[in-house]
C-alpha cells in the first residue's frame, strides 16, 4: 500500500510539470460488483449500478502515448435480492460506499481519422474511503421494513503494514487496483470504457490480500469526456 500510494503521487507531481495536452470533466455509469470465490468471482444478480464524476488530464510523452492521472468520486460496493412466494415478498440489500479515486493511466492513442483517436489504457489507481450507505429493504407478508446507515472506515495509516483501528464492521479506509480501458476520443468528446480490478480485500480485519481473491472490488464503468479548453 504505501508503495503504491507512494508512486502515484509522485508520477502525478511529475506529470504536472510536463505540457498538458488535456484536460477534461468526467462522468458515467459504475457497474459495481465484489468477489465472493476464492479465485476472484462474482455473482451476475449482484451488480450494482452506482456513478463516477470527477476531472481528469492526459500529459504527452510521445506523439502516441499520454500519461493520464485525476481525481474521481467513484461509488462501488453490490447489491443482493432475494424473492420469494412468487415475488410478493422479498429481502433486498444494497452495499454502496464512496470513494475517491487516483488512477494513474499509460494512454496509447491510435488515429482514426483528423480528429478522432482510439485509446488503450492501462495502469495503477489508489483510492481512499470517503462515505456511503447501506440499505436493506424487506417485504415479508404484509408488513415491510426499511433500513440505512452510513459505512464506516477504519482509521488506518497508510504507511504502516498494519490496519489501525480494524473492526468487523468497518471496511479498509484505503483501496488499490489496476485498471484497463479502451475508447475513442472524438475530439468534441471522449468515450471511455475501463475495468478496474481491486486487490485489496475490503475488509479491515483482513491483512493478506494475497492469500485469494475474496472479497475484493470489481468495477465496470462506461464513462463520457468533454475536454474543458480543447
Amino acid at each position: 500500500m504505501k508503495k503504491v500510494l507512494s508512486v502515484l503521487m509522485f508520477t502525478t507531481v511529475m506529470a504536472g510539470a510536463a505540457n498538458a495536452q488535456l484536460f477534461y470533466a468526467q462522468g458515467g455509469l459504475n457497474l459495481a460488483n465484489i468477489t465472493n470465490t476464492n479465485s476472484g468471482g462474482t455473482e451476475d444478480n449482484a451488480v450494482l449500478p452506482t456513478f463516477n464524476a470527477g476531472l481528469m488530464g492526459r500529459f504527452g510523452l510521445s506523439k502516441t502515448i499520454d500519461l493520464e492521472s485525476g481525481i474521481l468520486l467513484t461509488g462501488k460496493g453490490s447489491k443482493a435480492e432475494t424473492y420469494f412466494n412468487g415475488g410478493n415478498e422479498y429481502v433486498k440489500a444494497k452495499f454502496n460506499p464512496l470513494y475517491v479515486e487516483v488512477p494513474l493511466n499509460i494512454v496509447v492513442n491510435v488515429p482514426l481519422a483528423s480528429s478522432t483517436k482510439l485509446f488503450v489504457n492501462a495502469g495503477p489507481y489508489a483510492a481512499i474511503g470517503v462515505g456511503g450507505k447501506s440499505k436493506l429493504d424487506t417485504k415479508i407478508g404484509v408488513l415491510t421494513s426499511s433500513s440505512e446507515r452510513d459505512i464506516k472506515f477504519n482509521n488506518d495509516d497508510p504507511f504502516t503494514s498494519v490496519q489501525e483501528d480494524a473492526a468487523y464492521d468497518k471496511l479498509k479506509r484505503f483501496d488499490y487496483g489496476l485498471n484497463f480501458g479502451a475508447g475513442l476520443d472524438l475530439n468534441k468528446v471522449l468515450l471511455k470504457a475501463n475495468y478496474g480490478m481491486g486487490l485489496a480485500k475490503i475488509g479491515s480485519t483482513e491483512n493478506n490480500n494475497n492469500a485469494d481473491d475474496k472479497n475484493k472490488y470489481r468495477v465496470f464503468s462506461i464513462s463520457v469526456g468533454i475536454p474543458l479548453g480543447r
